[in-house]
């Protein structure tokens, strides 16, 4: 079983007009989404979101999208919020998921969007249809392959609650002293180390110190608190 971690930056013209907010917006500073699911019988599909960002400039430019048929904004926080959507496909979107479409692949959630709309995603599947995959997405649409090999993630330990981009993330971090009191290393050398943008490096480390922290808090919180 093979995996592939892919950065995909559509053309303007295949921008969703949520997309097109986050690029062209500075509204946006963290999006997500969790889960999905298409009904391409009748060309409709349904997606839960999470997002950080000013909430109302948000709400408004998902009014303004033509395709939404229904949206439920939840906020977690004044920044935050959980999105469910439901939506008619577009064609744009269609032109460069049937890439995806009719293989032995799963995408597992979730897809991270960055500060310019790109989505960043991990492929699980059949080696031969990986290739296959990457070569019919559509030209004009600028594919990165961060990593691919063999899907061997580990499980049960608590590294293995992060991805391998957040491990190396968080690792470099370490290194160059970013989570040393008084701070020896900023997010901008990390960002540079690793050869991402800072927010981007900001997101991994995010998610990394949150995955590892859930893992920890629900394996042994009650130990802890029964101990209090």
């Amino acid at each position: 079983m093979k995996y592939l971690d892919l950065r995909l930056r559509l053309p303007d013209r295949m921008l969703h007009p949520m997309q097109e907010f986050v690029r062209e917006e500075d509204a946006v500073r963290y999006e997500e989404m969790l889960a999905w699911r298409v009904r391409p019988d009748e060309a409709i599909e349904y997606a839960l979101y999470y997002v950080e960002a000013d909430l109302e400039r948000y709400r408004t430019a998902v009014r303004e999208v033509e395709t939404v048929v229904d949206c439920r904004i939840t906020p977690v926080d004044d920044g935050s919020a959980h999105v469910w959507v439901c939506e008619e496909t577009r064609p744009e979107t269609r032109a460069w998921r049937d890439a995806f479409a009719d293989r032995q692949l799963i995408v597992v959630p979730p897809i991270r969007f960055d500060d310019a709309a790109a989505m960043e995603m991990t492929i699980v599947g059949d080696g031969g249809d990986i290739h296959d995959t990457l070569e019919n997405v559509p030209p004009a649409v600028d594919v990165t392959v961060d990593e691919i090999g063999t899907y061997d993630r580990r499980g049960g330990s608590l590294v293995g609650t992060l991805t391998d981009r957040q491990l190396t993330a968080a690792s470099t971090a370490l290194q160059l002293g970013y989570y040393e009191v008084p701070r020896e290393g900023s997010l901008d050398d990390v960002a540079e180390a690793l050869g991402c943008a800072e927010s981007t490096a900001s997101v991994l480390l995010r998610r990394a110190e949150r995955d590892v922290l859930s893992a920890v808090l629900d394996r042994y919180g009650g130990e802890a608190s029964n101990g209090a």
